[in-house]
């Protein structure tokens, strides 16, 4: 009953299923995979702005550099020292608390000058609040942000006095320096007194954002065209014995029903003048 398997046709079919049910599984574990990732990242992140950053955690600027989506976030660390350009970013809130960024600048033997966030403070951009950076040579660390853009700032991005920013990059920063800036800034976690440690931006395309469950609606989707797949394998398989046991019956299977032939009326078992009824013209027609 089951020889249909050995033909030709049949033998594409089980290939096709053979070869298309380990790809979809592995398809939809491998974006099973990438949500849990976010996922995991998400989590880090979250853990690292409770619990700080440890020593051992940070990596050097270099090796986190250029930036990418890996890298954004990451525990960084640099060495130099500040110089005497400081600017206050105003219109950012801590909860539900309004206050502004404190940005100095570090200077880098050999490299562009790195953005340093050293802390938030609540209320109005006010110069006087600041404590003073830190003098000599010193070790920074912190997280590494991605430049701000105008179209996340809004507003900000207007026009502010002197010795504020809208924007914290590279683009707004060139104006404002004589030399070289890292398009990257790093939030201190372990800011002076009285100043609060800002927390860290999830970059775009990272923990539980909108590709992160787009991931996990391409896990069942994979799923589901394996299962599809099975499916359709059952039916026609179902389909074939039974055409198998109908001719192990003596049954011949239903044939196709062919076209109506020119002429015809269209309905089953009528067809030439039987397909309309008679009129008295055509009767006296028919009688001449």
């Amino acid at each position: 009953m089951y020889r249909f398997l050995l033909t030709p046709r049949w033998w594409a079919i089980n290939l096709f299923l053979l070869l298309s049910i380990p790809v979809c599984v592995f398809m939809g574990s491998w974006q099973l995979g990438r949500f849990e990732d976010r996922v995991d990242s998400h989590q880090d992140r979250r853990e690292r702005t409770v619990d700080g950053i440890s020593d051992a955690e940070t990596r050097p600027l270099d090796d986190l550099l250029p930036l990418t989506e890996d890298t954004v976030g990451e525990p960084a660390r640099a060495t130099g020292r500040y110089d005497d350009h400081e600017f206050l970013v105003p219109g950012r809130g801590i909860g539900d608390r309004d206050g502004f960024y404190v940005l100095s600048m570090l200077r880098i033997d050999g490299d562009p000058a790195l953005p340093v966030v050293r802390g938030w403070l609540p209320g109005k951009a006010d110069p006087s609040r600041v404590p003073e950076a830190p003098d000599g040579e010193v070790t920074v660390t912190g997280v590494l942000q991605a430049p701000e853009s105008q179209s996340s700032q809004g507003a900000r991005a207007g026009a502010l006095p002197d010795g504020q920013l809208g924007i914290i990059s590279a683009a707004t920063l060139v104006n404002e320096v004589p030399y070289d800036v890292h398009n990257v800034w790093i939030a201190v976690q372990e800011p002076q007194e009285p100043m609060e440690a800002v927390p860290p931006t999830t970059p775009e395309g990272s923990g539980l954002d909108v590709k992160a469950f787009q991931n996990l609606g391409y896990t069942a989707q994979w799923f589901v065209f394996a299962g599809f797949a099975l499916f359709m394998w059952y039916r026609l398989f179902r389909r074939e014995v039974e055409i198998a046991r109908d001719l192990a019956l003596g049954i011949e299977p239903d044939p196709a029903p062919a076209p109506d032939a020119p002429g015809t009326s269209g309905v089953p078992g009528i067809s030439g003048p039987e397909a309309s009824p008679e009129t008295p013209e055509t009767a006296e027609k028919t009688a001449r």
